[in-house]
């Protein structure tokens, strides 16, 4: 028996639609696409891992110096951020240390009157909030990062340095 509806006539024919997917060739195209983005994309924001360490880096001692500057207003005893860049270390307030990435290029330019010993610089910040400023550079590849004290204010920056012109 066939199927017929009120007037006793067949049911009309559902056209079979095409269930369209996608091909291999056009997955594989796609990730390959995607790998190409991501690597121009390493490529440009600091040489891929070293810039990513670099980047870390930076932000971590930022923290670190926020910190410092934190317990010297809470405490109301000028407190120091020392850092060595030949032995890729620094120390913050209470006891707080970390160690630098390797590769690249490190510089600490600060007030000479505060270095401990030479090649050691000093961040000192004050009750008032106030600093003896310094910059901790994080550079590899012509670019990387630049962590800033401000002295009048304390406040801390990290910024991208771009390729020398």
């Amino acid at each position: 028996t066939s199927a017929t509806n009120d007037r006793g006539l067949p049911p009309p024919a559902i056209p079979m639609k095409r269930i369209r997917g996608f091909t291999l060739l056009e997955l594989l195209l796609v990730l390959a696409l995607v790998a190409a983005a991501s690597l121009l994309a390493m490529a440009a924001f600091g040489g891929g891992m070293r810039g990513i360490r670099l980047r870390t880096a930076a932000h971590d001692v930022a923290a670190q110096l926020r910190f410092t500057r934190a317990v010297a207003i809470s405490s109301g005893e000028p407190q120091d951020f020392r850092v060595d860049p030949r032995a890729r270390r620094w120390q913050a307030a209470k006891g707080r240390h970390g160690r630098l990435p390797d590769g690249g290029d490190l510089e600490f330019t600060g007030a000479r009157e505060l270095q401990p010993r030479d090649g050691i610089g000093t961040v000192r910040f004050f009750p008032d909030g106030a600093s003896s400023g310094g910059r901790l550079r994080l550079a590899a590849n012509g670019g990387g990062w630049d962590v800033d004290v401000r002295w009048v204010t304390g406040e801390v920056r990290v910024h991208r340095i771009q390729d020398a012109p």
